[in-house]
């Protein structure tokens, strides 16, 4: 292996490591699990709170129960896109 594939690699696992330490570790352990994009526990407790809210939202007829569920299933579904990035560093610099 060539001197620039064996920086490409270290970078490579650097980036990993910053990314999703997690992973990162398991794989160091020899027991690799899924990446974080594709772990989803909370996303489905999300969406169960937020089914909840809409079922006893519409059973007793409350209008902000009702809101509150829609609100937190929109959250559910932000929470299940594999692609969603998490902000890096500063945000844009306005004025």
């Amino acid at each position: 292996m060539t001197d620039s594939e064996k920086r490409r690699l270290g970078d490579l696992e650097a980036q990993m490591e910053r990314e999703d330490p997690e992973f990162a570790r398991s794989l160091a352990d020899g027991r690799p699990r899924s990446p974080r994009e594709y772990r989803r526990g909370r996303a489905w407790l999300v969406l169960a709170v937020a089914v909840g809210c809409l079922g006893f939202g519409i059973g007793i007829g409350h209008g902000l129960l009702l809101a509150t569920g829609l609100v937190v299933a929109g959250i559910a579904g932000h929470l299940f896109d594999p692609q969603r990035r998490r902000p890096q560093g500063p945000g844009p610099d306005i004025g």
